[in-house]
């Protein structure tokens, strides 16, 4: 639906009129001209912290955004709203609150967004929460608006990232890396600004915004430090003044085809089982209907084509220097596995906006070919079973196998499992449960990148599964399975699991299952009671009153 052609439709309810002069006095004070009460006003919504590397920079971002809205015929406004760094709060209490993190900052935008009258906005984003819930905030106001990818870290010391350290943690624990060795790593992985550096979540997120429409070509594969990246935040603010003045909103640009392009690209890359969550989260936003199923339609066509970390052998800044993703966008276009009459923020389709890019350069093995793919079909398998008979979702590239069966070994709760793990409690053959983690039991649904780092640094990662109503850093691999639905805390069949329970995995058939008997199953949910919430107070259990199932995307509304 296009918006109405007036550039001034929300900012003049503001500051127009003998009745809004109070409003003027008080924007005077922070800059504005009598010029600037005519043109169109653009927030800038930045996600700056000095608590993360993902976001370290953004603020020189959002000042380029704002010069770039200033230049094209606006009034750039910045405002911040909040970020959370999953990396530092990984496998501690504090992860609770990562996809919480994601509402509150949807949440902000749009509060901020709604109350000042902005005529649309740029919105930044750097970690791997703060840019779904950009996208979600730009779905939910339907105006004009441009996201921007704060850019990938660039590789530490011997091709290290923070994937590089959880791992190492493990090999400590087996003994196979010295108190030096590890503190050597820890000094040498994170070099400076930017996300985390393989195909974990921000870099498939930010792949994924690039698919749906919502950010500049070549948005999602740059770097975070240099002229690359200064630049398209610039142009971002640009292009939403021209949006403004085109009467261009997401909803026109948030189709079904458009997600069905998103869901292509994160295949096709490798990327985060977390998009699915994601996607699913902003296609509700955008009032687009999704399931679980339309990924399992999807996979089942689009081969994984990148060799990119966690699974692969290269990082992001890899891959931006043989061209970043849009040459891959563009040879899936021409195999007819995308919709290039999908409409951008370019104000042009993404076939218009893929005409002049070039292929990779010949001789580079990080893209592979359709006749030699990773993968032939989707790495992310959608299961269903007697364990999860709303859906889980597994990340399965092949090296893992495609099949497990083995024996329970039940924890309620991360830390459990990761001491166990560590403590050399797991052993070859077990499948790792790690329950009461789902959206409302953990509550937060925390990344289970530490129990899995573990187990890829102990050398177990093709001999042991996990499985979780967690979910799972894009970081994480090895045969691993989360989101599992319904929830333990809701009474799921996950919370009926036993020590020694056999239970079988197969990604051929997307099946999940526990080789219990039903009347033993029944049996076992009769004493079964919730366990007390973690909190009873605050965000964490505000959260978990009124977050929907993993299944849906989790989402709040």
């Amino acid at each position: 639906m296009k918006i109405k052609s007036d550039p001034r439709q929300w900012s003049k309810q503001v500051v127009d009129g003998a009745k809004q002069t109070p409003s003027r006095a008080m924007l005077r004070a922070v800059g504005f001209t009598d010029k600037d009460f005519k043109r169109p006003q653009v927030g800038i919504a930045s996600t700056w912290a000095n608590l993360t590397p993902c976001n370290m920079h953004i603020n020189s971002l959002a000042a380029e955004a704002e010069a770039g809205t200033n230049a094209a015929g606006g009034k750039g406004v910045l405002f911040n709203t909040i970020t959370v760094s999953d990396g530092i709060s990984m496998g501690s209490p504090g992860m609770r609150y990562s996809l919480v993190s994601r509402e509150v900052i949807a949440d902000s935008i749009e509060t901020v967004v709604g109350a000042e009258g902005f005529d649309g906005f740029v919105a930044i984003g750097g970690c791997d929460k703060n840019m779904p819930g950009c996208a979600i905030a730009m779905a939910r106001l339907n105006r004009p608006s441009v996201f921007v990818y704060g850019g990938t870290i660039r590789p530490g010391v011997k091709r290290r990232d923070i994937v590089s350290v959880f791992e190492a943690v493990g090999g400590h624990a087996a003994g196979k890396i010295s108190d030096a060795e590890l503190a050597e790593v820890e000094r040498t992985a994170i070099p400076g600004p930017g996300s985390c550096g393989g195909m974990y979540t921000a870099n498939t997120m930010a792949s994924a915004i690039e698919a749906l429409g919502l950010s500049l070509p070549g948005s999602s594969a740059q770097e975070a430090v240099g002229k690359q990246k200064r630049s398209d935040s610039y142009k971002a603010g640009e292009a939403v003044v021209r949006l403004i003045k085109a009467g261009i909103a997401p909803s026109m640009i948030l189709t079904r085809k458009a997600f069905e392009n998103a869901i292509t690209v994160t295949i096709a890359v490798g990327g985060s089982t977390n998009a699915v969550l994601h996607l699913l989260g902003i296609a509700r936003a955008a009032n687009v209907k999704l399931t679980l199923d339309d990924f399992t339609r999807i996979g089942r066509r689009v081969p994984v084509l990148a060799d990119l970390r966690p699974s692969g052998k290269y990082a992001m800044s890899e891959l931006i220097a043989i061209g970043g993703i849009q040459p891959l966008m563009k040879r899936l276009l021409v195999a007819g596995l995308l919709h290039g009459e999908c409409l951008t923020v370019t104000g042009k389709s993404l076939r218009e906006n893929l005409s002049g890019v070039a292929d990779y350069p010949r001789g580079q093995s990080i893209i592979r070919n359709f006749s030699n793919p990773i993968k032939k079909e989707s790495h992310i398998v959608v299961m269903r079973g007697n364990v999860a008979p709303e859906g889980a979702v597994a990340k399965i590239t092949g090296k893992e196998g495609l099949s497990f069966d083995g024996r329970a070994k039940v924890f309620n709760g991360e830390e459990n499992a990761t001491r166990a793990i560590l403590g050399g409690r797991v052993k070859a053959g077990d499948v790792v449960v790690i329950r009461y983690e789902g959206p409302r039991g953990g509550p937060g649904m925390r990344e289970m990148l530490s129990p899995t780092g573990a187990i890829m640094g102990l050398g177990l990662g093709d001999k042991v599964a996990l499985i979780t109503d967690g979910r799972f850093s894009g970081g994480s691999h090895g045969f691993v399975v989360g989101h599992i639905s319904p929830e333990a805390a809701i009474g799921g069949p996950i919370a009926l699991i036993r020590n020694g329970d056999r239970i079988k995995i197969d990604a051929v058939k997307r099946r999940i299952d526990l080789d219990v008997p039903v009347s033993e199953m029944r049996r076992r949910r009769g004493p079964w009671r919730a366990p007390k919430p973690y909190v009873t107070r605050g965000v964490l259990a505000k959260y978990a009153r009124i977050v929907g199932s993993a299944s849906e995307g989790a989402v709040t509304d």
